[in-house]
C-alpha cells in the first residue's frame, strides 16, 4: 500500500518538535488536495516520517469551487477515521476547514453559523493571492466581533504586501495570528514569498507553522528540504510557536 515511500531519501527535517499539522487538505475528495482515501493514507503516513503526530486537517470552504461545510467535512473525515482504523493508525486526526474570506464567508457571521475551528475559537482564513481584498480589516473585525480568534494562512504568499510591508504591521496590531507555511522555507512558491517568510520571521510575527500539504509534490519537497530547521527550532525557541499547544 505504501510502496511509493519504499526508497526513502534520508530526511533531514525533524517535525517532532512541532508536534501538529494544523493546515493541511488530507481529506478525501472534497477540495483540491487528497483525492481518495487511499492517497489521504499515504501522504498521512509521509507526514508522520517528518515526526508529525497529530493533525488539524483544514479543507478549503470557498464557495466558487469548493461548497463545503460541516455536513461534508464531517462525511470526509469519518471516512478517513475508518480507513485509518482499518489500518491500525491511531494517529489523532481532526478536521477544522480553511475559510476564503467572500461573500459566503460574510453570511456565515451574519447568520451566526458556527465555525469550524483549530482550536477553542481559533480560525483559519485566507485571502486572494491575485489582488488585496476589498475589506479585509472589517472582515477580521467582524470575526472578532463574533468571538473568534483569526488565523491568516500563509501570509508569506500574499506578494501583494511586498511592496507594502505596513499591511503585516496593521494586522498584528488587530490581534491576528499569522500561520507560515514550511513549504515556503524551502522556496516552492518562489524567491519572494521566501523572502516575506524570512521577513515575518525576523519580525516575529509567527505564531503557527503548518505544511499545507495537498499531494504528493509537497511531500516529497519537505522530505527532500535541507537547512530549514534552523528558523522552526528558532520560532519554536522564542515562545512564540503555538503548534506544541494543539
Amino acid at each position: 500500500m505504501f510502496s511509493i515511500f519504499n526508497k526513502k531519501p534520508k530526511i533531514q527535517l525533524d517535525l517532532s518538535v512541532v508536534g501538529t499539522d494544523m493546515h493541511s487538505h488530507l481529506l478525501p475528495g472534497i477540495d483540491d488536495g487528497s483525492p481518495d482515501v487511499e492517497t489521504s493514507l499515504q501522504l498521512i503516513a509521509g507526514l508522520q516520517d517528518l515526526g508529525y503526530r497529530k493533525f488539524i486537517t483544514t479543507p478549503h470552504i470557498l464557495w466558487d469551487m469548493y461548497k463545503n461545510d460541516a455536513v461534508s467535512i464531517g462525511a470526509a473525515h469519518s471516512e478517513l477515521q475508518q480507513a485509518l482504523q482499518q489500518n491500525n493508525s491511531d494517529v489523532p486526526i481532526r478536521a477544522a476547514a480553511e475559510y476564503f474570506l467572500d461573500e459566503h464567508f460574510d453570511e456565515l457571521l451574519e447568520t451566526n453559523t458556527p465555525l469550524l475551528t483549530i482550536h477553542e475559537n481559533w480560525v483559519l482564513v485566507e485571502f486572494s493571492f491575485v489582488t488585496t481584498p476589498l475589506n479585509f480589516k472589517e472582515k477580521l473585525f467582524n470575526m472578532q466581533m463574533k468571538g473568534y480568534q483569526p488565523i491568516l494562512a500563509h501570509p508569506e504568499r500574499y506578494l501583494y504586501f511586498m511592496s507594502d510591508k505596513r499591511w503585516y504591521d496593521e494586522l498584528k496590531d488587530a490581534g491576528c495570528y499569522f500561520q507560515l507555511n514550511i513549504l515556503s522555507l524551502t522556496g516552492y512558491y518562489g524567491k519572494a514569498s521566501l523572502q516575506l517568510a524570512q521577513y515575518l520571521l525576523n519580525k516575529r510575527y509567527i505564531n503557527l507553522l503548518g505544511t499545507d500539504c495537498h499531494h504528493f509534490r509537497h511531500l516529497n519537497t519537505l522530505r527532500a528540504a535541507k537547512n530549514i530547521m534552523e528558523p522552526v527550532l528558532s520560532l519554536l525557541d522564542s515562545g512564540q510557536l503555538l503548534n506544541p499547544t494543539l
